[in-house]
């Protein structure tokens, strides 16, 4: 019930996918985007463990990450590797 209120009050949609009875691999339209993202955060040595105490700070280290991988985008769009980070 709490996920379809804040759906209501973001204006977000929820598609929800059912297994198919029979198992085996199916594959899901567009979850390769949210693997991708999660890739990209996990080069980061910080992100790549539970190192955090406090959920602030573990939120705060994934947008400094985030804010990061967007400024070397638009600073070098044709590049396709991003250089490890010094933190």
């Amino acid at each position: 019930m709490p996920v379809i209120l804040a759906c209501f009050l973001l204006g977000l949609t929820l598609i929800i996918v059912r297994r198919i009875a029979g198992g085996g691999f199916i594959l899901v339209p567009r979850r390769w985007v949210v693997e991708r993202s999660f890739g990209w955060l996990g080069r980061w040595r910080r992100l790549s463990k539970d190192y955090e105490e406090r959920t602030d700070v573990a939120e705060a280290m994934v947008t400094i990450a985030a804010i990061r991988i967007m400024i070397h985008r638009l600073a070098h769009p044709n590049r396709k590797r991003l250089p490890s980070p010094d933190f």
